[in-house]
């Protein structure tokens, strides 16, 4: 087979894809070299335990498709049954199993997740100790183990696992991201003012109080959570998009579809709105007249709040080859640097961690926090954002003028082959084509999609209608390839 993982875990279309023997294959066998990594490394110990001689223990979440239920009781019994203790989280966003692994001292952190996908994808992404996402060599090394003959059917020679829920741990999560709001100690004086912000301060903290947000969970993972949080912080919320039914995760909604938010926010007179995607880790938002604000005006918004607080580290900012010339722009006048990376929060995280950088995102509102989260966290980066707006007592829409949003025009072409479109010198003529024609107006950019099987094509110019035209030109020529 090619390879099992991709840039964001195991996806697949559940039951067909990713099926329960699958899910349970590969809990086995990362059980497994987890066990043997903490035999090699403490000698003594039983590979089956982990510090001071007990069990190894995981956490596993999901989101509230369907197939979520399967897939999660295939992960527990090869966990359980590899020896590996299993503390079931039930529906919790991906970045509150990240955290959670951490917090609660775990080995491995496992999300059922498809994330922005349809409700019959499912997928699995794994987090190390500490509640990074696993490195590609672990990775690889659990492929290799469930291609080795004669992994299975063996007993844990320190005792099958035990499995208890501990739904309750959602609370920790909550209680760390309302933590996690900046005091005004630090925030220094609130510059504008707008009659429409009337937060205060609270225990310290920047307050949402007197704040009416629309939140959209896209039935998703943060159905329960997203509203609960928004509310503990002060503001006026009404939730959307959190009814879940385990079939209709994203269906016209969510931060893939800002149309119900955005309608949402105008009929109820809110001064902003929020949109989550399937598991959680994503951010979007629209101002009160329902216009979107993508994630690299919120990459910008909030960079320069940690500028401001002298909290940038190398005043610097992570950011993806996705992001708008805009937001370069703002970032050069600010002095703030950018390092560009892959498109994929893997990558952004990566970066940020070589150089200590404390915040990266992408313009798919995955933004991460360093100093508060170890992945991309859509509640955290929702509360940080209305606190900046709070703090300064400005619209939304005021904020996101920090930046420009130059015209961009992405298309997903569908249905071809990945790696062929890669080497082709036909496409290769054509992007450098449309790259001489737009000369220092613009850019081209062509790559397979990690997550779907799909090429993406974005073309960036001064003109919405150039660029849509070299960006249509172009997924033509992907089309018509042999």
């Amino acid at each position: 087979m090619g390879r099992l993982f991709g840039t964001d875990g195991v996806r697949g279309v559940a039951g067909e894809d990713l099926t329960g023997q699958l899910a349970m294959d590969l809990a086995t066998a990362a059980a497994g070299m987890l066990q043997d990594t903490r035999a090699a490394t403490a000698p003594g110990h039983n590979g089956a335990s982990g510090h001071n001689g007990a069990r190894l223990v995981a956490v596993v979440g999901r989101d509230p498709r369907s197939s979520g239920e399967f897939l999660e009781a295939a992960v527990v019994a090869g966990l359980a049954g590899a020896g590996v203790d299993v503390l079931r989280l039930g529906v919790i966003p991906t970045p509150g199993v990240a955290y959670l692994t951490a917090a609660l001292g775990a080995d491995l952190g496992v999300m059922l997740s498809a994330s922005h996908n349809p409700a019959r994808d499912n997928g699995i992404k794994l987090f190390a100790r500490g509640g990074f996402k696993l490195p590609d060599g672990a990775e690889d090394e659990i492929e290799a183990r469930m291609a080795a003959p004669g992994r299975a059917g063996t007993l844990p020679t320190g005792g099958f696992g035990r499995v208890r829920d501990a739904g309750g741990e959602r609370e920790r999560y909550l209680a760390h991201l309302l933590a996690s709001q900046p005091g005004t100690a630090d925030l220094g004086a609130p510059h504008g003012v707008n009659a429409a912000w009337r937060g205060h301060t609270a225990r310290g903290t920047a307050s949402l109080t007197g704040l009416r947000v629309v939140v959209d969970c896209a039935h998703g993972a943060a159905s329960a959570l997203a509203p609960q949080l928004l509310r503990r912080a002060g503001a006026d919320v009404i939730a959307i998009g959190a009814e879940p039914d385990g079939e209709n995760i994203n269906a016209d909604c969510g931060s893939t579809h800002l149309e119900a938010l955005s309608a949402a926010v105008t009929k109820h007179g809110a001064d902003a709105g929020i949109a989550h995607d399937g598991d959680a880790d994503r951010c979007l938002a629209v101002d009160a007249n329902g216009e979107m604000i993508d994630g690299d005006q919120i990459l910008a918004i909030l960079a320069l709040e940690l500028k401001a607080r002298g909290m940038l580290t190398g005043d610097t900012v992570v950011a993806t080859v996705m992001s708008n010339l805009g937001f370069r722009r703002a970032m050069a006048k600010a002095g703030i640097n950018v390092v560009e990376t892959a498109v994929g929060d893997r990558y952004v995280l990566e970066a940020m961690r070589a150089g200590h950088f404390v915040i990266g995102g992408e313009q798919s509102g995955h933004i991460i926090m360093l100093d508060h989260a170890t992945t991309g966290d859509g509640m955290l980066t929702a509360l940080h954002l209305l606190a900046a707006a709070a703090r300064q007592r400005i619209t939304l829409a005021d904020l996101a003028r920090v930046m420009t949003r130059y015209p961009q025009v992405l298309v997903n072409v569908s249905g071809v082959d990945k790696e062929r479109t890669a080497r082709s010198p036909e496409l290769a003529a054509a992007v450098a084509a449309a790259e001489t024609e737009l000369g220092t107006a613009g850019r081209v950019l062509v790559r397979p999609s990690g997550t779907e099987p799909a090429v993406r094509v974005m073309v960036e110019a001064t003109d919405h209608e150039h660029a849509q035209r070299l960006a249509d030109n172009l997924a033509a020529a992907i089309r018509s390839l042999p």
